[in-house]
């Protein structure tokens, strides 16, 4: 109501992202309309081909602009282990660690029944085949401390116990509560080397 109607358009969008509240929205804004032409032309050029290539992994759920992420590609990696994750910044996060050398697998969410998540909407059914193949022989959950990362993985520790699979859970280096991709690479690299089997 204080802007003109495109600058108050533009404020809105931007107040719709993740983490920007109004007073950063208003702040982008007026950063981009002082930016020059090419500027702003390479921001909106660089969000619209990055929603055109981009998209999921066919096997493990990762970004990837081929049809096959470079981690899945990768033939050096541990094929034998898969980290069950539940968001694609959480591969990010273990990556950036450099103390796992396995496979991912991207659940896309957690079990939430209060925001109408149940198991069907995750990539469950996808883990489970991967793992019919026979290749797999340990499964690190490592999704989140809280309380739907905890349903999440004891959930699938207890679909996953008739398999001939190991399963084994994350150590709590990480605080309860937390989210993998705000924890620092010691600690995350200490929860990793520190799982251990769900009994």
């Amino acid at each position: 109501m204080y802007y003109p109607g495109p600058l108050n358009k533009l404020i809105t969008a931007l107040g719709k992202l993740p983490g920007i509240g109004p007073k950063t929205a208003q702040r982008l804004a007026f950063h981009l309309l002082n930016t020059s032409d090419s500027e702003a032309q390479g921001l909106a050029t660089a969000i619209m081909e990055a929603r055109e290539k981009i998209h999921y992994c066919s096997i493990c759920g990762n970004f990837t602009s081929e049809d096959i992420c470079r981690l899945c590609a990768d033939s050096n990696r541990d094929r034998t282990i898969v980290c069950v994750v539940e968001e694609v910044r959480d591969v990010i996060a273990l990556e950036k660690t450099n103390q796992y050398r396995g496979l991912y697998h991207v659940l896309n969410g957690v079990i939430s029944p209060m925001d109408g998540v149940g198991p069907d909407k995750l990539r469950i059914k996808q883990l489970l085949t991967r793992l019919q193949e026979g290749e797999i022989k340990e499964v690190v959950l490592a999704t989140n401390a809280d309380v739907e990362g905890e349903a999440t993985a004891l959930y699938l520790a207890n679909l996953l116990k008739p398999l001939s699979v190991k399963v084994t859970r994350l150590a709590y280096g990480l605080p309860v509560g937390g989210d993998l991709e705000y924890a620092d690479q010691v600690t995350l690299a200490r929860a990793f080397t520190g799982r251990h089997i769900i009994e």
